[in-house]
């Protein structure tokens, strides 16, 4: 899992973006922030599965005369 972010962290990428926002609003954020983090953590383990379907579908594909 992602390593959670602390206020001071942040505080500093708010800042990095242009935003001002209140302390209050920080303290809000972070638990989502953190949540966001995680999820998109797990989705990544979930995406870099090495093994390949076993078939492939194509709404283009035309069936063959004989």
């Amino acid at each position: 899992m992602a390593t959670e972010l602390s206020l001071d962290e942040l505080r500093k990428m708010v800042s990095r973006a242009g935003l001002k926002l209140a302390e209050e609003e920080l303290q809000k954020l972070l638990p989502g922030v953190n949540r966001s983090r995680n999820q998109a953590a797990e989705l990544r383990q979930l995406m870099a599965d090495p093994l390949e379907p076993a078939g492939t579908f194509s709404a283009n594909a035309r069936k063959q005369k004989y």
